[in-house]
């Protein structure tokens, strides 16, 4: 349930914005910990395609949305609130203006927006994404487990991927398309079993709403179940660059292990600052960020109230 808002509820402790699974992990700390939050979702999941997620102790299986459905009902029962919106901006203070929408007050900042998977222009490939189409091997190679496997040779990670494919089928391939293989790549495909397929890729074969293969620009098709791809992984990092945040060489925003960015006030958890996190994994840095920050506004808090105890001895005197 997204909830109206009205003048008197735009100052919060803490703006969380985005509400996958590190932001909602954010908010139930927070919320726990009696914080006036509230959580800003533009309501795009990066996980969105998938009909189940794995890994996920507790709730291996789950459809995305369905956590999501549940993340939300568990933050509102601690009475943190929830806004269907997009920021807009974010000035230093802080005060979020979303778009179209109130501004937010904001003792602090935690971002949690994820990132998109940029795809290959193959036809065929954002149809069947999340479905036939995969990117990890942890999430969704046991489901597709002893079946004809491909992987797509369109970024260099796609050599590491059929190599850990190969765990799940005897029977992996490695289209090589646009990749250009090196000899100690080669050596490793043919001695680990994956079979090395020459020559760019033309389009997937789909029918009857499945992946069926894999057609080259010479006409072969090559019969699969499924295919792999290493997508380009880009954050939704804007809020962050805005503020200033800094960013490591591969122009990622560093955070500190607790989520602290260069910018005082302003932590970051999961995908946004992390391509690596599986779901799990971003709940947990989401925990770990709200912590962190509740920490902080305990030390800010108790700096005041030192602070006026001070000044009101002085006064009395």
């Amino acid at each position: 349930m997204t909830t109206a808002m009205n003048s008197k509820d735009t100052e919060y402790d803490v703006v969380v914005v985005g509400a996958g699974a590190a932001g909602l992990s954010a908010a139930l700390l927070l919320g726990r910990a009696r914080r006036k939050v509230v959580v800003v979702d533009a309501g795009a999941p990066r996980n969105a395609p998938a009909a189940h997620m794995h890994g996920f102790l507790s709730r291996d299986g789950l459809p995305p949305a369905t956590l999501l459905e549940l993340g939300r009902a568990e933050i509102e029962r601690y009475g943190v609130r929830f806004v269907r919106g997009r920021v807009e901006e974010v000035e230093p203070g802080f005060a979020v203006r979303l778009e179209g929408g109130p501004v937010l007050g904001a003792r602090r900042l935690l971002v949690a927006t994820g990132l998109y998977d940029e795809l290959p222009a193959i036809p065929g490939v954002r149809e069947r994404w999340g479905k036939d189409v995969l990117h990890c091997p942890y999430c969704h190679g046991h489901e597709v487990g002893d079946q004809p496997l491909g992987v797509l040779g369109t970024h260099p990670g796609a050599v590491h991927q059929a190599l850990l494919l190969r765990q799940w089928s005897d029977d992996v391939v490695l289209l090589t398309h646009t990749l250009d293989l090196t000899p100690e790549d080669r050596d490793r495909l043919e001695a680990r079993g994956v079979r090395i397929v020459e020559g760019p890729i033309d389009h997937l074969v789909v029918e009857d709403g499945r992946l069926r293969g894999v057609e080259l620009t010479d006409g072969r098709v090559l019969p699969r179940a499924a295919v792999f791809l290493f997508p380009r992984m880009v954050p939704q990092d804007q809020v962050l660059t805005r503020l200033g945040c800094d960013k490591d060489d591969a122009g990622w925003v560093v955070t500190d292990r607790t989520g602290r960015t260069s910018v005082p006030g302003v932590w970051a958890a999961g995908n946004v600052v992390d391509p690596r996190a599986q779901v799990v994994t971003a709940a947990g840095t989401g925990s770990a960020a709200a912590s962190a920050v509740n920490a902080d506004l305990v030390d800010e808090e108790v700096r005041d109230a030192v602070e006026r105890r001070r000044a009101t001895s002085v006064l009395a005197r």
